[in-house]
């Protein structure tokens, strides 16, 4: 009997589980309007360097791919990826506003890093 209950419960997780990895967040275009300003101030004035916590070159976003975009920030948001500005603003993204964030800026025009 103890089986039995036990494969019947089990049963009645696996549909639920699957329902919930199968539901993928998709990306917000004109949602996303409303979530770049922290974006803009570094990865929008080509030629850019920040200088926290070192001075680096800041890299044009625009036209990146969107999935390369959602990796890189999830990576920042989980600390796979060490900058530590890029990493608080990440972890202040839900996983929407991430989708919404690389959407926009996958559908923007590439610009040229200056050299």
């Amino acid at each position: 009997m103890k089986k039995l209950t036990a494969l019947l419960v089990l049963a009645a997780i696996i549909p639920v589980a699957h329902v919930a990895v199968a539901a993928e967040v998709v990306g917000n275009v004109q949602n996303a309007k409303a979530k770049i300003e922290m974006c803009i101030g570094c990865h929008g004035i080509p030629g850019y360097k920040a200088t926290f916590p070192e001075v680096f070159p800041v890299p044009m976003i625009g036209g990146q791919s969107a999935k390369y975009i959602e990796s890189a920030l999830q990576d920042y948001k989980k600390g796979a990826r060490k900058h530590p500005s890029m990493r608080g603003i990440a972890a202040s993204l839900s996983d929407q506003d991430i989708a919404d964030v690389a959407a926009f800026y996958s559908q923007q025009t590439r610009m040229a890093d200056p050299k």
